[in-house]
């Protein structure tokens, strides 16, 4: 997704873990040393893993955890620069079941809009 921001901007929202509910489609973010928690409207709980948390690189990396459904994930975001005043956020998931993919995948695609649309919009 290109935003036309900075991406030391961008970064400055993504790049906070506790600030994942103002961007990324969840109603709650809770972080407590490298564990986050994030709630759902429906009133679901996921529990992560901080894998890392790179400001020189600009990328983000968690992974689900101690969850019945999802045996294996790795969620990562990038926000790489396109000139000056232009970047662009690249949101990638691998899960186990598959399917658990396809779902992260349809979140960050909404999310991603609404990066797009609060960056552009301030």
């Amino acid at each position: 997704m290109f935003i036309d921001r900075p991406a030391d901007l961008v970064w400055s929202l993504v790049g906070d873990p506790a600030r994942l509910h103002e961007w990324f489609p969840t109603t709650a973010t809770e972080v407590v040393g490298n564990k986050r928690w994030v709630s759902l409207a429906s009133g679901l709980k996921f529990e992560e893993d901080i894998v890392t948390l790179d400001h020189d690189l600009r990328r983000f990396q968690y992974t689900i955890v101690n969850n019945a459904i999802v045996k294996s994930h790795l969620g990562t975001v990038d926000v790489i620069p396109d000139g000056d005043a232009r970047c662009v956020v690249v949101y990638s998931t691998d899960a186990d079941p598959e399917v658990m993919a396809l779902m992260i995948a349809g979140a960050a695609g909404d999310g991603l809009e609404r990066l797009k649309t609060t960056m552009e919009a301030s």
